[in-house]
This record gives C-alpha cells, sequence and structure tokens, in this order.
C-alpha cells in the first residue's frame, strides 16, 4: 500500500457546527486527520478548511466522497502537491540554562528566519513559519536544549497561479 501525504481543500458553509459535522464524518469512516486548519475567506459567509490525511488513493477518493455528501461543504478538491504554497506556523518554547544556551537558540533561530516572540529568565518561545520539514528540523535541533513545549497550526495551502477552490 503506497501511502502518502495528501491536501484537502474544502469550502464550507462559515457557521456553528461545520466543523463538527467534518470532524464526525472522519470518526465514523475511521479516517485520521492529520492537520486541519479553518477559516474564513474572501466570502464572510464561506470558510476554508485544509486538511491534510495520510493514505492511499483509494481513501483519499473515500474521504472526498463522503466530504461531498455533507450538506454544509460547498466544494472539495484535492490539491496538487507539485503546484501548490503551503506553510505551517509553530510556536516553540525552550528551555534556556543559560546566556550561552539562549545565545546559541537565537543564532539557530535566525538561521531559520525564526523570530524570538518571548523571553524569560528559564525560556525563549520562537515563532517559525514554513514547510513541516523546516519546523520539524528547528524543533529537532532544539531538543538538546530542552523543548517545553510546541504549538502548531497544521498546513494551510494554495494553489499556485490562477487554479482556485473557490465559488464564483
Amino acid at each position: 500500500m503506497d501511502e502518502k501525504s495528501h491536501i484537502i481543500a474544502a469550502i464550507v458553509e462559515h457557521k456553528p457546527g461545520v466543523l463538527y459535522s467534518v470532524a464526525n464524518m472522519f470518526r465514523r469512516r475511521n479516517f485520521n486527520i492529520e492537520s486541519i486548519s479553518v477559516g474564513p475567506t474572501e466570502k464572510n459567509d464561506l470558510a476554508r478548511m485544509t486538511i491534510t490525511v495520510n493514505g492511499d488513493e483509494k481513501l483519499v477518493e473515500q474521504v472526498i466522497k463522503q466530504m461531498n455528501k455533507l450538506i454544509d461543504v460547498i466544494k472539495v478538491s484535492r490539491l496538487d502537491p507539485t503546484n501548490i504554497v503551503s506553510r505551517e506556523m509553530a510556536l516553540v518554547k525552550i528551555t534556556t540554562h543559560d546566556a550561552k544556551a539562549r545565545s546559541d537558540i537565537i543564532n539557530y533561530a535566525d538561521i531559520f528566519r525564526a523570530r524570538v516572540v518571548d523571553v524569560s529568565s528559564e525560556t525563549l518561545m520562537a515563532e517559525i513559519t514554513g514547510g513541516s520539514d523546516k519546523i520539524d528540523a528547528f524543533i529537532d535541533l532544539m531538543r538538546p536544549f530542552g523543548v517545553k513545549e510546541v504549538a502548531r497550526t497544521g498546513i494551510t495551502a494554495l494553489s499556485r497561479g490562477a487554479k482556485s477552490v473557490r465559488i464564483e
């Protein structure tokens, strides 16, 4: 079985209960959501869901078919991984035992184009945006210092060029 990561974009009604019905459909069908991000679109009454799932072609086709059956889902598309811009954001809280560790963390953050957004006597918090691989690499590099906490947004993505997932 050829399992890989797939990114699905859905335009849904922007109202209470829609996220619940989508998540409930995933639960009922025993599909796993790797990441999900949801936010309003350029139209006030619509929201965009970007959902990442791992699986084979058959699984992703089933996910799309099942999502299309939901009343509040307007449009569902699988994004072509070779023709998208995708990003994720993470906040990473790292232990800083001394000035040398703090300096090293700040230098590494600079290399990864992360921003230091909070500093205390015992911790430093960095905000990093980019691909999942970049964020994973940064977190792995921070582990020897002591990663206290991580919060990640999940992937959000748009197709490149004129192609879009939207309602005209």
